[in-house]
């Protein structure tokens, strides 16, 4: 199955650029499903020799390779070879893999296993994520008890980058939302929707990206979580958050 081209928006493009410049050379890339993170790879065409080690391959990540960026020859664990599990694209991106001795497919047990992800040095993980609370978990999959997606490797790719040497871990999402209303809403909630699904535990979280810039929350307390956070949110929302955050008791 090929799919189309995704149409890549300004706000995809500020979140990108947060994200890009945060990303060191010899870098090793993991992108997840989405607009946001494939944007990363339009900021990254300048960095040396990264790699390739993700569950799944985009184009974008062959667009890299073309602009001389994805090498492997810096890869500590299983250098000169691109590692997944599966790919999503285009014609463009079968014709790539399709006998190629760089690629290499293999199981999900494998690539995913968050140890295996950590031994490679600037590991980067970049994943989409629907809705983040206040405290910092992250809801990826579901629209209140609706499933909308599925876990897949997100939770693995942010704990193998957190435990990996000089690595990154990313989710993104835009600020907002248009509910079935027309009305729009924060993706920045003081608690998670009734039925959502916790699929980042917030101890487990690096960095949140919005347009409006990067909350760093790992091994911060939840004072500094809520502050990072709303500093990220529409500025429509942010005095209703700070308010529903005293409520809670979360800051004074």
């Amino acid at each position: 199955m090929s799919l189309p081209p995704n149409d890549i928006t300004d706000v995809d493009r500020t979140i990108a650029g947060y994200i890009a410049e945060m990303v060191e050379d010899e870098s090793c890339l993991q992108l997840g499903i989405g607009r946001i993170p494939n944007a990363v790879a339009l900021f990254l065409k300048e960095k040396r020799d990264l790699g390739i080690h993700t569950e799944m391959l985009v184009d974008s990540m062959v667009d890299l390779y073309e602009a001389g960026a994805v090498t492997c020859a810096k890869k500590n664990f299983m250098p000169n070879r691109w590692v997944a599990t599966f790919a999503l694209g285009s014609q463009k991106l079968y014709d790539f893999i399709d006998d190629n001795p760089m690629v290499e497919m293999l199981s999900a047990a494998f690539v995913n296993d968050p140890i295996n992800i950590a031994k490679n040095d600037r590991m980067v993980s970049v994943n989409s994520t629907l809705e983040v609370d206040l405290t910092g978990q992250c809801n990826s999959e579901s629209i209140g008890y609706r499933q909308y997606s599925g876990t897949g490797g997100q939770l693995d790719f942010v704990q193998g980058a957190v435990r990996s040497r000089g690595g990154k871990s990313f989710l993104t999402l835009y600020s907002t939302y248009t509910d079935k209303e027309g009305n729009l809403k924060s993706r920045i909630v003081p608690r998670l929707s009734d039925g959502a699904t916790v699929t980042v535990p917030r101890t487990d979280v690096q960095y949140v990206v919005s347009e409006y810039g990067v909350a760093s929350l790992r091994g911060k307390h939840v004072r500094q979580r809520v502050e990072e956070l709303i500093n990220i949110a529409h500025p429509d929302y942010r005095d209703y958050l700070r308010s529903e955050a005293r409520r809670m008791n979360f800051i004074p």
